[in-house]
């Protein structure tokens, strides 16, 4: 086993060892409910700060999301069974997902229309523009 993460440590190297070590997170598997208080256990010179920032970080990730709402089971750190994802947190999920997808669509439209107002003002400036 490797040393722990450094306290001061950057949240991406806990991240990393994480989806080295914990094949639940590299699966992105639903988590077991107070899978952080095994991973103190487990992992005993982590932060729990960086736990609970990591934990933040990796439940948040679209992958992890998407697990959630196709509703399998949940794991402890082992890989082994540990409760369901309820329909409650299916839909909390679901809903998550939409939000993003319908953040990044609006991102995605504002630029290319930022895109095509400058390329209008580029042929403005080119038929304008005593040469």
């Amino acid at each position: 086993m490797t040393d722990p993460a450094p306290k001061t440590g950057h949240l991406s190297a806990l991240i990393e060892r994480l989806y080295a070590e914990v094949p639940v997170f590299r699966d992105y598997q639903p988590l077991a409910i107070g899978i952080h208080k095994s991973l103190m256990e487990r992992f005993p010179g982590l932060d729990k700060g960086q736990v609970r920032t990591a934990m933040h970080f990796h439940t948040g990730t679209m992958r992890y999301l998407k697990a959630i709402v196709e509703g399998a089971p949940r794991f402890d750190l082992d890989g082994n069974a540990s409760g369901a994802v309820t329909a409650e947190q299916q839909d909390q999920a679901a809903a998550t997902l939409r939000e993003r997808f319908k953040r990044g669509a609006e991102r995605r439209r504002a630029e290319q229309e930022a895109q095509q107002r400058q390329e209008k003002l580029l042929k403005l400036a080119e038929k304008f523009n005593p040469r």
